[in-house]
C-alpha cells in the first residue's frame, strides 16, 4: 500500500483530502504534535507526532513514502480577530519551520518519496483589482506576498534532492461547516448579506471536492511539477458571489459592510483578507488536463448548502 504523509492532516483541507485518499486505498500517516489528544481520527490513519521543526521522531516515514503534502500552518482567518505582531510570526514561523522538516526528512530518506505538495494561498499574489492571474504572476508585496513567498521557498531544497514538487496556491474553499465560507455565509442565513466594501474585489474560490481531487490529481501525476492555482476556472467579484450565495439561500441581497467599519474591527487583516482578492484562474491545472465538477458558484453552492 503507498503511504502518504500528511501534515497538518486534522484540519479541516486535511481531513476530507484524507477521506479522498483513503477510498483511493493509500495508507495516510498524520502528523500532530499530540496524537493522544487528536479527535476523531479516520479509521485506518496513523498519528505520529512532530514538533513542527525538524524530522525527529518521524524522520524514517518519508522513506519510501509515495507522497507528502505539507498543510501545516496557523490558520490566517481563523478565529476572525486582528493580526497582532505575535500572531503574525506565528502564521510565518509555522509555515516555514514545517517546509524545513520536511527537507531535512527527505534528505535523510534512502527511498525519496515520489512526490511532495506544498501548500500556499493566492494571497500570494497580492491586490490586483480585475487583473487575471495566472500561475505566472508575481508575488505580492503585502505581509500574505511576502508568508506565501517563504511558505513556498521552505520546501524549495526537496527538487535538488530529485522529488518532484507541486506548489498549491488555493483560492477560498467552499465547505458548509468548516473554514472561512461559514463565517461568510452566516450574515446570508441571517437576512443581512450584502456586498463587503465595494464589492468589486475579486474571490477566488473552489469546492471542497474539488480542492481535494486536485490534490490527488497532482499527486498521481508524473508530469505535474511547479506552481498551480487550485481555484475554479470562474472566480467572481464579491457582490457577485453574494449575490450567487443569496439564490442559493433564498435570502435578500441588500445589506452592505462598510469597508471602513472592517478595517476599523480587523485592521490589516480586513484589508488583505475581505476587502482585496485576487481573479486567479487555474490555468496550469486545466492544461494538465484536470476536470472540475464545480466550475460553476451557483452549482458549487447549491452542493455545499444541500
Amino acid at each position: 500500500m503507498k503511504r502518504i504523509v500528511i501534515t497538518g492532516g486534522s484540519g479541516f483541507l486535511g481531513r476530507a483530502l484524507t477521506d479522498e485518499l483513503l477510498r483511493a486505498g493509500y495508507e495516510i500517516v498524520w502528523l500532530g504534535r499530540n496524537p493522544e489528544t487528536t479527535r476523531d481520527v479516520p479509521s485506518g490513519v496513523r498519528v505520529e507526532k512532530w514538533d513542527g521543526r525538524t524530522a525527529q521522531g518521524w524522520g524514517a516515514l518519508a522513506d519510501g513514502a509515495f507522497a507528502i503534502v505539507n498543510l501545516a500552518g496557523e490558520s490566517i482567518g481563523i478565529p476572525p480577530i486582528p493580526w497582532t505582531n505575535e500572531r503574525k510570526r506565528r502564521i510565518r514561523d509555522s509555515r516555514v519551520n514545517a517546509g524545513k522538516a520536511m527537507v531535512e526528512a527527505v534528505r535523510l530518506a534512502r527511498v525519496k518519496p515520489r512526490v511532495v505538495i506544498q501548500a500556499s494561498g493566492v494571497g500570494y499574489y497580492g491586490a490586483r483589482g480585475e487583473e487575471i492571474i495566472t500561475e505566472k504572476n508575481s508575488a505580492g508585496d503585502d505581509f500574505l506576498g511576502d508568508v506565501a513567498t517563504q511558505w513556498e521557498a521552505s520546501s524549495a531544497q526537496v527538487e535538488a534532492l530529485g522529488v518532484r514538487r507541486a506548489i498549491i496556491r488555493t483560492g477560498l474553499p467552499l465547505d458548509k461547516s468548516d473554514g472561512v465560507f461559514p463565517y461568510l455565509a452566516l450574515p446570508f442565513r441571517l437576512f443581512f448579506g450584502g456586498p463587503i466594501g465595494s464589492g468589486r474585489q475579486f474571490i477566488a474560490w473552489i469546492h471542497l471536492a474539488d480542492y481535494v481531487r486536485a490534490i490527488q490529481f497532482l499527486i498521481e501525476n508524473e508530469n505535474a511539477r511547479g506552481v498551480f492555482n487550485l481555484t475554479a476556472p470562474n472566480p467572481l467579484t464579491n457582490a457577485d458571489f453574494g449575490r450567487a450565495l443569496a439564490r442559493v439561500l433564498h435570502r435578500p441581497f441588500w445589506f452592505p459592510v462598510p469597508g471602513f467599519a472592517l478595517k476599523l474591527a480587523l485592521g490589516e487583516m480586513a484589508e488583505l483578507l475581505l476587502l482585496s482578492g485576487q481573479r486567479a484562474v487555474p490555468e496550469r491545472l486545466l492544461r494538465a488536463g484536470f476536470k472540475f465538477q464545480f466550475a460553476n458558484a451557483d452549482n458549487a453552492l447549491k452542493d455545499v448548502l444541500k
